[in-house]
């Protein structure tokens, strides 16, 4: 299947006083059109850096300093300024984490949507625009979108502000959307709503999905393939299913563990001992190892490259493949 994206030996760093650190660093991955990939891990592992640099909205001073991303056959990090923006909000949208911080409290929705629209379309009419800004509010299932056109994002719920984000986003038929946590802060049941919305529109439209969350519960509700990423790098990759039946990595393995689960009786879940480390002082050899339980003393000077270890399935760990039964 080909590709829509992929991104190749991606790595966006940051200048600071201490020197350059890197927030993403070696990435490879790649979606085709109509499919869905997760990527998954702690705060701190790189998730919305590396969707930043996708749209090429990393803030200064932060920079792609190495890699690809080639869309559709058009490498983003060499497009120029009026280039990118052609492809940004049209052909790739984005859902930011917070939408109360993402739309504009001075501003009508409907007017940020017409916004959004006048960006790649600059010849339709004033009378057209705000036509299709209030089907595409239909379209997210808002109730009166006529009525609530008018309205200010804090007269919406924080469920309905994100079906607003969701209309923005998908107001230019994009080939790729990117949405990062989609539903954080939103109660189960609105969260269900946005998922359920997500992958209908999905069917109806054909578009491919990158969703970046930390909740393991909705990519495997939600995607096709799933990317977990620890400290600026992918460290395993695999088909949805397989990452939960047979994860490879120990930090794939301690992110399933810290899971309940109803057929288990426990008390306690499992967690894992520490943090992501500071990209300022990176571990030598594997950068997990300090975390890793199952860690030798080899990891510390070994840094992994991910690898094949069963058709589709990658994982960076000198370990892998390990017979598991664990999680």
């Amino acid at each position: 299947m080909t590709a829509l994206l992929g991104i190749e030996g991606l790595r966006t760093t940051f200048q600071t006083r201490s020197g350059e650190v890197a927030a993403v660093d070696g990435v490879d991955l790649s979606i085709a059109r109509g499919r869905t990939l997760g990527i998954v891990g702690e705060s701190g592992c790189g998730k919305s850096v590396l969707s930043l640099s996708i749209m090429r909205l990393v803030p200064p001073p932060g920079r792609i300093a190495a890699g690809r991303v080639v869309f559709d056959g058009r490498d983003l990090a060499g497009l120029s300024a009026a280039e990118m923006r052609a492809i940004r909000g049209g052909r790739i949208a984005m859902i930011f984490q917070e939408p109360m911080t993402s739309l504009n409290p001075a501003f009508t929705i409907g007017d940020q949507i017409i916004e959004a629209m006048q960006a790649h379309e600059r010849h339709a009419s004033a009378a057209t625009l705000r036509t299709r800004a209030i089907a595409a509010l239909e379209r997210v299932r808002i109730p009166a979108a006529a009525r609530r056109f008018d309205d200010y994002p804090h007269q919406m719920s924080g469920g309905m502000r994100q079906r607003v984000m969701i209309a923005m986003a998908l107001c230019c038929a994009p080939d790729l959307l990117i949405a990062d946590e989609p539903t954080t802060a939103l109660d189960v049941t609105v969260q269900a709503q946005i998922l359920d919305l997500l992958r209908l529109l999905q069917r109806q439209t054909g578009m491919a999905i990158i969703l970046i969350t930390h909740d393991l519960g909705i990519v495997a509700e939600m995607a096709d393939e799933i990317a977990v990423m620890y400290a600026g790098r992918v460290v395993e990759r695999a088909p949805g299913p397989r990452i939960f039946d047979d994860p490879q990595h120990p930090y794939t393995l301690g992110l399933l563990g810290s899971i309940p689960k109803i057929e288990q009786d426990r008390d306690r879940l499992l967690a894992i001992e520490g943090s992501v480390p500071s990209p300022f002082d990176l571990p030598h050899g594997c950068r997990f190892h300090p975390r890793c339980v199952f860690a030798e003393s080899a990891c510390a000077d070994v840094d992994p490259a991910l690898r094949e270890i069963a058709p589709g399935h990658q994982a960076a760990c000198r370990l892998a493949p390990v017979e598991n039964t664990a999680a």
